[in-house]
């Protein structure tokens, strides 16, 4: 099966992106960077950090979050430690969890 060409994002996705991208401009002006100075930081190239700035959602989230916490926007209310305390409450939550959930099968039709 061919993968769609497009990806519908909520009108709720889009502008949260866009706010962070909007946040992570203005945290790099604040802090007097350069936009080739925070891709370097970021390990991006400069058209990539233009895209996360304006909060493309084709980029990867994992960048947007790594260039918000290099110009210091605060994700969380938690400090560091406090976001991986959580994040370790999350994975024993998980554990509990089981690993595969197997869709029901078709009856087969035996009834001859």
């Amino acid at each position: 099966m061919p993968s769609p060409t497009t990806r519908a994002y909520s009108r709720y996705a889009l502008a949260a992106m866009e706010l962070l991208g909007k946040m992570i401009r203005l945290g790099r002006l604040r802090r007097k960077l350069t936009a080739q100075e925070l891709a370097e930081r970021v390990g991006v190239s400069r058209s990539t950090l233009q895209r996360i700035e304006k909060g493309d959602p084709k980029v990867e989230f994992g960048l947007m979050l790594e260039a918000a916490a290099i110009v210091g926007i605060k994700l969380f209310d938690e400090d560091e430690k406090g976001v991986m305390a959580l994040s370790e409450r999350a994975d024993d939550r998980i554990a509990l969890l089981p690993k595969h959930i197997y869709k029901a099968g078709t009856q087969a039709d035996d009834d001859f």
